[in-house]
């Protein structure tokens, strides 16, 4: 165990946009420490967003990121020998990173055969998440049904 808390690392905006929800994305997106490459994908796929839609990319951006944002998940906890699946509800920091995760695997398991490069695949899933669909809506709303399901053992929360 830990003796002290770790310290938070404030993430420096993206030089473009002056946002940090880009830089977390871009920092998500990242490969083998290349962040130019993800950097370049990722402000590809802002441009994609704004040619197709004609509207604010970062404005679109954060509404996706507000839809795909869960409210409540599953944490196991252990009373008397069994285990059960708590629902709790999620701290701010915590959503925005299951939300940018959630996009990212979304967006790198979109088929090869319709998009040609991450910056198609990831501009489509921030669309998608715009509009209420897609795969990243869908792992939302199995965390919240996991959470409704598990409800009766709310009260085993620490």
């Amino acid at each position: 165990m830990r003796t002290k808390k770790a310290p938070k690392r404030k993430i420096i905006n993206d030089f473009v946009y002056d946002s940090p929800l880009v830089a977390k994305i871009i920092n998500s997106c990242m490969y083998d420490g290349k962040k130019t490459i993800a950097q370049k994908h990722v402000y590809d796929a802002l441009q994609i967003i704004k040619e197709k839609t004609k509207k604010d990319e970062l404005q679109i951006l954060t509404e996706a990121m507000e839809n795909i944002s869960p409210q409540m998940e599953v944490r196991s906890r252990r009373v008397g020998g069994a285990s059960y699946q708590v629902p709790m509800s999620i701290r701010s920091e915590r959503k925005q990173a299951l939300a940018i995760r959630w996009l990212v695997q979304a967006a790198r398991q979109k088929s090869n055969s319709e998009f040609h490069t991450f910056a198609e695949k990831l501009a489509a899933e921030i669309l998608d998440a715009h509009n209420n669909q897609g795969v990243t809506i869908k792992k939302k709303l199995d965390t919240q049904k996991m959470a409704e399901a598990n409800r009766a053992f709310a009260h085993f929360r620490w």
